[in-house]
């Protein structure tokens, strides 16, 4: 009995023993395959690194005003008789807006003239007659007077006339009508906007830092995004003399092109100040950038060493300046001409082989528009 359980156990230990050792040979055979091992290389995209011209801008938030722009009101008490304008139409300088009640001006003319020409006779025989010495020069002086009282009181109902028969102070685009017929205006009394559009200002600030970079005629780009794709030129006419005390900034106004009119006062803009001096700078995609807490790198992409045929990724930490675009500046870390990793840079590692297929890259571009899809 004691000699059976004994084989049995010996034979127990020995089946094990076959298993361990087949088993450490298909570990080590793992081990060994796995050292062997070399993965695939990734597909990238590319690019090389180059050197551009970047224009140098100041950009700030600015707001349209009009060259000229006025509410056309009532200058005094009257009734409208007659509108002579449609809203939202152009006008030209001193076409009738709006006439008030004249009748009783009018009326008031005709005897008010007849007045004027009697003093006018009167003024005429007593300078005669002050020659000949026949009158006074008191009597001369008081007919001189009445003659011109006269003609002061014919220019005054004329001006009132004027007054009331209110045309355009310039030319311009109406706005909505704010004035009835039979309406009762009084002094003050809105009747219609009225705005040049076009050139039109753009009133804008920047730091004081900045003040020596700054002179007329400088030029202007503005873009809106009430108007996107859209893109204005224009020209600094005007810096102010005084800087802003609270918030360290000058005031500048910039006359643009509107002959389409799409720009109205009011309406807020971007502005860009183009500078003389033109930067060169090394400029890649932001999308070969690995944005990390610790730097910023980038993977270049390099003959792989030893003779060997094909393509490695190095991974190359960089420093970063302006974006523009699709693009960044990179100030350190690059040199013009290698070739970096384009897209997917958060999939890569250092060491790793590549293969280059630009089939598929993006197109990169400093102001792009993206599709409205």
């Amino acid at each position: 009995m004691k000699k059976r359980l004994i084989l049995s156990i010996l034979g127990l230990i020995a089946v094990i023993a076959i298993l361990a050792g087949v088993k450490a040979l298909q570990i080590g055979a793992m081990i060994s395959h796995g050292k062997k091992f070399v993965p695939p290389p990734e597909t990238v995209t590319s690019t090389r690194v180059k050197t551009e011209t970047w224009a140098a801008d100041l950009t700030a938030v600015g707001t349209l005003t009009a060259v000229q722009g006025v509410t056309v009101a009532a200058e005094l008490d009257g009734k409208v008789v007659k509108i002579g304008f449609e809203p939202g139409t152009t006008v030209k300088k001193g076409d009738l807006l709006v006439r008030q009640d004249t009748s009783s001006e009018e009326a008031q003319l005709p005897g008010l003239a007849a007045q004027m020409k009697l003093a006018r006779t009167e003024l005429a025989r007593d300078d005669k007659m002050l020659v000949d010495k026949i009158i006074s020069q008191s009597d001369h002086d008081k007919a001189a007077a009445a003659y011109d009282q006269a003609v002061a009181q014919v220019n005054n109902v004329r001006a009132t006339i004027d007054k009331k028969t209110i045309r355009a102070p310039f030319t311009g685009r109406l706005g909505i009508r704010q004035a009835n017929l039979g309406q009762m205006l009084r002094q003050g009394d809105p009747i219609v906007s009225l705005q040049t559009l076009s050139p039109i200002f753009v009133d804008f600030s920047l730091p004081q830092q900045q003040m020596a970079q700054i002179h007329a005629g400088l030029p202007v780009r503005v873009t809106c995004d009430a108007l996107p794709g859209d893109r204005v030129e224009g020209r600094i006419t005007a810096i102010n003399p005084l800087v802003d005390s609270d918030t360290r900034t000058i005031k500048l106004q910039a006359t643009v092109t509107n002959r389409a009119e799409k720009l109205r006062p009011g309406m807020f803009v971007n502005v860009a100040v183009g500078l003389a001096a033109r930067p060169k700078v090394l400029a890649i995609p932001v999308t070969a950038v690995l944005y990390a807490p610790y730097g910023d790198s980038v993977f270049v992409i390099d003959a792989q060493k030893d003779g060997k045929k094909g393509l490695t990724l190095r991974q190359q930490f960089v420093r970063l300046g302006e974006k523009r675009g699709d693009f960044v500046a990179v100030t350190s870390g690059l040199k013009e001409g290698e070739s970096i990793v384009t897209t997917g840079v958060f999939k890569l590692r250092n060491g790793q082989s590549a293969i280059i297929d630009n089939t598929l890259s993006p197109s990169f571009q400093q102001s792009p528009r993206p599709e409205n899809n």
